[in-house]
Parts: C-alpha cells; sequence; structure tokens
C-alpha cells in the first residue's frame, strides 16, 4: 500500500501539469505520439545518470567537492547540459517527421510531455531513494522540482516551433538548447549551493523561489504567445 502511494505522490505533480498543458491545446495531438514522447522522457533518464557520473567524475578530478566553483559546474554542467541535451534528443525524435507538428503550440506540448516524463521518473527514483523522509521529499519536488521541469520543457518547446515555423536562423535553433539549460543551471546552482555553507544555502533558497517565481511566468508568457499564434493563423 505504501509503495502505490508514493508512487501516486511522485507521478502526480508530473500529470497534473501534463494534463494543463493537453487541455490548452485546441487541435490536441494523438495519443500514441504524445505516448510515446513520455516514453522517451523515461527511456532517457538511463543514459542520463550514466552520462552524469562521468561528467561528475570529471568536475571533482578538476575543482574537487564542496566549493562554490564545483556545486556551480555541477549545476550546469552534470545536471543543466546532460539532461536538457537528452531531451532535446528526444524530442527531436519526436518530431523529425512528425506530420501532425503543424502548429506553434504543438512543440510546447511535445516538450512537455518528454520533460514531464524524465520528470516523473526522476521522482519516482528520489522518493524510493529517501524512503524514511519521503513525504518532505515529495513536497520539496512537487513544488520546486517538478515545475522545474516542466518550465524548462515549455522553454525548449517554444525555441523549437520559433525556428522550426518562423525564424530559422541560427541564434534560434541555439536557443532550442541555450534557454533550458540556462535555466536549469541557474535553478540547480542556488539549489546546490547549501553543499558550500549552510548560510549562503539559506540565502540562495529564498533567490531560488524567486527565480522559480519569475521563470515560471516568462515560461507562461511563452505558453500564451504560442497559442495567440495559432489562433492568428
Amino acid at each position: 500500500m505504501q509503495t502505490a502511494i508514493i508512487l501516486a505522490a511522485a507521478i502526480m505533480p508530473a500529470l497534473l501539469l501534463w494534463l494543463y498543458i493537453w487541455f490548452r491545446d485546441s487541435r490536441p495531438e494523438p495519443l500514441r505520439l504524445l505516448l510515446k514522447s513520455i516514453l522517451l522522457g523515461v527511456i532517457i533518464c538511463l543514459p542520463v545518470s550514466l552520462t552524469e557520473q562521468v561528467v561528475q567524475g570529471m568536475v571533482e578530478a578538476l575543482v574537487g567537492t564542496g566549493t562554490l566553483l564545483g556545486s556551480t559546474l555541477e549545476a550546469f554542467l552534470v545536471a543543466a547540459l546532460t539532461e536538457e541535451a537528452f531531451k532535446l534528443l528526444a524530442l527531436w525524435i519526436v518530431l523529425r517527421r512528425n506530420p501532425y507538428f503543424d502548429e506553434h503550440f504543438d512543440g510546447i506540448v511535445y516538450a512537455v510531455s518528454v520533460g514531464l516524463g524524465f520528470a516523473a521518473t526522476e521522482n519516482v527514483l528520489y522518493l524510493f531513494s529517501f524512503i524514511e523522509d519521503w513525504q518532505s521529499v515529495a513536497i520539496s519536488r512537487a513544488l520546486l522540482a517538478v515545475p522545474g521541469h516542466y518550465a524548462f520543457a515549455v522553454l525548449m518547446g517554444y525555441y523549437y516551433s520559433v525556428h522550426h515555423f518562423t525564424d530559422h536562423s541560427a541564434w534560434t535553433a541555439i536557443c532550442i538548447l541555450l534557454v533550458p539549460v540556462l535555466a536549469h543551471g541557474i535553478y540547480d546552482a542556488l539549489a546546490l549551493s547549501g553543499q558550500v555553507s549552510p548560510v549562503l544555502g539559506g540565502l540562495a533558497f529564498l533567490v531560488l523561489i524567486y527565480f522559480c517565481v519569475r521563470m515560471h511566468k516568462f515560461a507562461h508568457r511563452k505558453v500564451l504567445a504560442q497559442l495567440e499564434r495559432d489562433r492568428e493563423a
């Protein structure tokens, strides 16, 4: 019984955010393609984990642990770049020959499906890793980590669609990965600063809350912008 409750607590935040985006789509994508996107988000967890272990070892060899530089490199290189790069690979696999990718909002829908498939799986692993204190872990991740992955996915999907439909410049192509990596890296750098010192961690947590609010407002504007483009079309 406890296992089912933990699974529900891990998956529910991602499911609710996914449903929010799904209901905003006036012309819903085929369910099989959305499930494929979610499944790819689940599958990439393994190569992400293996890659992160390798990069983590390289970072520790270069700068050690417990330093501000080390935690920042861990945030941007180990977590943000690795995870967002694999998410982008999964998104490209879904969209490269997808005849249903015909609206601006579709990029966000598919990116969120990949991102929340990843986030839900990561959440399950976290909760079972901290099973003695799973309730507090579930609450904190439901309020911060899972919505963070949602916002990163919205940004990736937004720029993917912009590049696909309207702006084929190299800079927009770079932004498809750069913007979510920057957002993810800043998020993790603030979250990991407690490894350096408790005081720095406490101050960074306040900044993290502010950053998350601003990031989600920015992501929401991107959602509304794509919906408006599709209405105008």
